[in-house]
């Protein structure tokens, strides 16, 4: 059962505590819409989904505007508590239902194999255990249930790799929130036991410089029919 909704607005059980960069990130989240091109990345991460979606790290909300009316119900996720109260208020501006709830992705407060979609949006790069949390997205999806990603990660060239690596051994995950820029959700997918579907590697933004947090990709996998 969820621990909280966007119908009752409660929120507890804070799985992470990064407010001054939560404040921040609400900002920039919603310039990145229109100025980097996000919000078209959005709507095509999510497009012809449909049935029960699980989302996780859900943030502000973003997602929640572009989901298609073919989805019955969206539990989303969010561990930290300021963007979990942003994510609650673009729920009930939200054209279909969701339920914010908080939790860790590591621990999914919710059933096994209860949902035919997940959703991960620029959260791997931030979740403390990769393999556990990706375990825990194919222990709640239904055999066959589809995974949508769309996230950032290693990339560029052996400059900008040792650049990624060097930030994240010194001062960027804790002045981002916990985010790791070197991580690899490909490889990290394949590990975990999906079948990757189609997928695209992109700039985000896609002129101007190339940042550490450039190297992004967009694509689907699925859990096995016949999982082990």
């Amino acid at each position: 059962m969820p621990l909280g909704s966007a119908a009752s607005g409660k929120v507890t059980r804070d799985a992470v505590h990064h407010p001054l960069f939560a404040r921040y990130y609400a900002r920039i989240s919603v310039t990145a819409e229109t100025r980097w091109g996000v919000g078209g990345v959005r709507e095509r991460l999510l497009a012809g989904l449909s049935g029960r979606v699980i989302e996780i790290g859900a943030g502000n909300g973003l997602n929640f505007a572009h989901y298609p009316s073919t989805v019955s119900e969206v539990v989303a996720i969010e561990p930290e508590r300021l963007l979990r109260q942003l994510a609650v208020e673009a729920a009930l501006r939200s054209g279909v239902p969701v339920d914010v709830v908080p939790g860790a992705a590591e621990a999914l407060p919710v059933k096994s194999e209860a949902f035919d979609a997940a959703v991960v949006s620029l959260v791997l790069c931030s979740v403390r255990d990769v393999p556990r949390a990706l375990a825990e997205l194919r222990r709640v999806l239904r055999p066959g249930g589809t995974l949508r990603f769309f996230e950032h990660g290693k990339g560029g060239g052996r400059a900008m790799t040792y650049t990624q690596r060097g930030l994240d051994r010194t001062v960027w995950p804790r002045l981002s929130g916990g985010c790791h820029l070197s991580r690899d959700p490909i490889a990290a997918l394949r590990d975990a036991g999906f079948e990757l579907g189609p997928y695209r590697r992109m700039l985000m933004p896609e002129k101007g410089p190339r940042l550490p947090t450039s190297y992004c990709v967009l694509g689907t996998a699925r859990r096995p029919e016949a999982d082990t």
